[in-house]
């Protein structure tokens, strides 16, 4: 008689992997570490000093389990973002709140649409439910929203997946637009809105809230712009009833006592986010420096990252990639065609930034 463990059969099916592959695991595999890091759009410039003085105080009662509730943060963001505490749940990351999203809402078989070559991490989670993904290419660098909304309809999809702005590329689509196509998502299809990188966005990326719909989900992250990676905080704000919905299968405890009291800190310091938020902004434009003078171009960007567009295929990309990773530093690109033919260098400080201006041409005149 088999010892083994016995998987279901959707778990046998699929392989083991990781969405990303850290950089601390190419460190580890190398053995030298990486002179800038500049593949994870994390926000390098940290978080306010207002944290580290609430975690210091907060560390004697480590010991306590954490506010399943997230109580103190969610009072806090309903007051920051005007919207009721029924409407907002907190989270392991967006990553977090989009796998306990897919098992509420998709079964083996049922159709999911996203854009191909958007968030991985989303992928992954609707295949350990089962689900079954179509993938609609984008358009000049910007997700199809049109495209996304037929798939949707041809497929009977019960989840469509975008993020404005957006991730690899960077661009983003108006509220006016996206509000558009909130409306024409068809009846039984819920839209998860990810806007991770809001913050880094122009003002005329802000969706008002309407909490009255009950099509559309948004989600949002302390990761980037409040510089909490680390920390794994994220929300979502929508309809009351899907957001009592979340509390059936989450993690109750699934963000720490310390992760609550960083975010809390975080969001609390809008001077210090408006300041990280300028330091992006110069940085995302020595980026495009960088990347003219060595003669490529640029995706405009919205977010704490610039897509390079190295002017051939994706096996050149990949090339480029090696040979900056080859020199220390951290980048990543996205993974399909005709995306590929980018790189994706996170903002970093100037120091980060010089030694990318440094690398890049050596990178590029190798595989000349």
């Amino acid at each position: 008689m088999s010892k083994s463990p016995r998987y279901t059969a959707l778990a046998s099916s699929l392989p083991s992997s990781i969405p990303f592959v850290a950089p601390e695991k190419t460190e580890r595999d190398t053995g030298a570490d990486f002179r800038a890091r500049l593949g994870a759009n994390e926000n390098v410039f940290g978080a306010s000093s207002k944290v580290a003085e609430a975690l210091t105080a907060a560390v004697s009662e480590i010991w306590k389990y954490p506010d399943p509730e997230a109580f103190d943060l969610r009072t806090a963001l309903t007051a920051h973002l005007g919207v009721a505490m029924e409407n907002l749940t907190v989270g392991g990351g967006i990553d977090g709140l989009l796998g306990v999203l897919v098992r509420l809402m998709i079964e083996q078989g049922d159709a999911v649409v996203t854009s191909l070559g958007a968030y991985p991490t989303f992928n992954y989670h609707v295949a350990a439910a089962g689900g079954v993904l179509h993938t609609v290419p984008f358009i000049g660098d910007y997700e199809d929203l049109d495209g996304l909304i037929s798939a949707a309809i041809a497929t009977n999809a019960k989840l469509i997946y975008i993020s404005n702005p957006d991730n690899p590329m960077g661009t983003y689509h108006s509220a006016d637009v996206i509000a558009d196509m909130i409306a024409r998502v068809p009846d039984g299809c819920l839209l998860i809105l990810d806007e991770a990188y809001i913050e880094t966005a122009p003002s005329d990326a802000q969706l008002p809230f309407d909490l009255n719909t009950q099509n559309v989900i948004r989600m949002r992250t302390f990761s980037k712009a409040y510089g909490l990676a680390g920390q794994r905080v994220g929300y979502a704000i929508g309809h009351a009833g899907l957001i009592q919905s979340f509390d059936k299968i989450r993690d109750h405890f699934g963000v720490s006592k310390l992760s609550q009291v960083a975010a809390l800190a975080a969001l609390q310091d809008q001077e210090y986010l408006a300041h990280v938020i300028s330091q992006i902004d110069v940085g995302r434009k020595r980026l495009y420096q960088i990347a003219h003078e060595n003669g490529l171009t640029t995706i405009p960007s919205a977010t704490n990252f610039v897509s390079i567009d190295c002017g051939r295929d994706g096996d050149y990309a990949r090339l480029v990639l090696a040979h900056l990773n080859d020199q220390g530093i951290f980048a990543r690109m996205p993974g399909v065609a005709p995306l590929d033919r980018c790189i994706r260098i996170s903002v970093g400080t100037p120091k980060d930034l010089d030694l990318f201006a440094e690398a890049l041409p050596m990178a590029l005149s190798t595989n000349l």
